[in-house]
């Protein structure tokens, strides 16, 4: 797709990313899902009510109604999609940058669309095809309370807060001053949890941190978690559909350890885990250990959902889907990643362990992962690099995933190898249990792409 990437569209601000473009993508979804009413929402970006407008407008130019949530977290937005039956045009750019922002379109079961019907969306963009209304029928704007309280609401039913409450757990939480600042604080609160926070201010300037909960941008959090002996520590991505943790002695957890973690507390023989082709060894030892199915898709998480849809029509069940950071589904609960949901179900899994983080997800901690990025100057030369590692890869003595990239499982270690899809970099990832393993497989892989130059 030319405007769709694997989870939204995302740019510059009033560079890439236009109030006329937004419009037009507005239009194209109003009129494509041929709704009486769509909800419009942003998260707290400096330049979210100004893409809101737009979306508003376009909205209403080809006939529908809109609700206009305001700032609310992404899984809120799904919350309120699927209690009202309404789709969603989300203005949020996720984990970039400031500057950045984006929109996300969000369907009237309150997931994220697939593939298929964002194609079909993308192609009316590109042909200027849209159902216009005239002054007669053009939509109407209302201004919608409370869908960060019913959200709040909904989450605590569905965990199991009598037992997170009994932990007597205490909670540092860092939503890195985006959307879960007007939600996860409370959520963890009322989950009877002791809560301290660190950039809990909605600002769209990011002045704490960047948005992205990688360990760089964790300093405080970290500090926050061992100056208060906090039991755990919760950061979130800008529009809080993410969860990451850190440790009661204020060291980063890794995301696949978590993901790991929890995929081994839900997993039954015959069960399938949905993940991204860069998935971590020890998600697919988990898998091994419980008799359950991997299924890889290309990364992002538009990708993981769509995979995930074809097995439930097919009747094989996905307790637990994701990727490695920070992003995981849990889709008897709802097909979409929800931050402050992934944060309580770890809890929970705190709670069942009746010990300290360290010791839960340390079964799950040693692994070792290699990345390494190799830079091209020109589609020529990337397309030689990359036909001097599938050459590689056809030596090798174990069968390739081609899902994206080149990926080969070797049973206890992995290598991939694929172009990057925003930057002019060919990247190489490797793991494995054994730190000599890994490093000697991308090594080998990075000699074997460095030779296509």
């Amino acid at each position: 797709m030319e405007l769709f990437g694997s989870s939204g569209i995302r740019g510059v601000a009033l560079r890439y990313l236009t109030p006329e473009l937004v419009l037009e993508i507005a239009k194209a979804a109003g009129t494509t899902w041929d709704a009486d009413r769509v909800a419009v929402a942003r998260d707290t970006r400096t330049t979210g009510e100004l893409f809101a407008n737009a979306a508003a407008s376009g909205l209403a130019a080809v006939g529908c109604d809109v609700d206009r949530l305001g700032v609310v977290p992404t899984p809120a937005v799904g919350n309120y999609c699927e209690a009202t039956s309404v789709p969603c045009v989300l203005v949020t750019a996720s984990h970039n940058p400031p500057e950045f922002n984006g929109i996300k379109l969000v369907g009237a079961d309150g997931v994220e669309l697939s593939t298929d019907v964002l194609e079909r969306i993308e192609r009316r963009v590109l042909d200027d095809d849209y159902d216009h209304a005239n002054w007669q029928n053009a939509g109407a704007t209302t201004r919608i309370d409370g869908a960060v309280d019913d959200y709040v609401e909904q989450l605590i039913g569905a965990v199991d807060a009598e037992s997170i409450a009994d932990a007597d757990l205490t909670v540092a939480v860092d939503p890195g001053h985006g959307a879960a600042s007007v939600s996860s604080p409370r959520i963890y609160r009322e989950l009877g949890c002791e809560v301290v926070t660190v950039n809990a201010t909605p600002d769209g300037h990011f002045p704490g941190r960047n948005s992205e909960p990688v360990p760089e941008n964790l300093e405080a959090l970290r500090r926050l978690v061992a100056t208060t002996d906090a039991d755990v520590g919760i950061a979130h991505d800008g529009d809080a559909d993410r969860a990451v943790f850190v440790d009661e002695t204020g060291s980063f957890v890794d995301g696949d350890t978590t993901f790991a973690a929890m995929a081994d507390a839900c997993l039954s023989p015959g069960d399938a885990v949905v993940s991204a082709v860069n998935v971590s060894q020890r998600l697919v030892d988990i898998c091994d250990a419980n008799d359950a199915d991997l299924e890889l898709t290309p990364i992002g998480a538009t990708n993981i959902i769509t995979r995930t849809r074809e097995l439930h029509e097919e009747g094989v069940n996905v307790p637990i889907a994701g990727e490695g950071n920070g992003g995981v589904f849990f889709p008897p609960y709802r097909l979409s990643r929800d931050g402050a949901y992934i944060g309580a179900r770890f809890l929970e899994l705190l709670a069942a362990a009746d010990g300290p983080v360290s010791e839960a997800v340390a079964p799950y901690a040693d692994y070792h992962f290699v990345r390494r990025n190799v830079e091209y100057g020109s589609d020529d030369e990337r397309d030689d690099m990359l036909s001097a590692a599938r050459a590689y890869v056809e030596t090798a003595d174990a069968a390739p995933n081609t899902t994206d990239g080149y990926r080969l499982d070797y049973g206890d270690a992995w290598v991939l190898v694929r172009p990057s899809g925003t930057e002019p970099k060919i990247r190489i990832y490797a793991e494995s249990a054994d730190a000599d393993r890994a490093e000697q497989l991308a090594t080998d892989m990075y000699v074997a792409v460095e030779s296509g130059r």
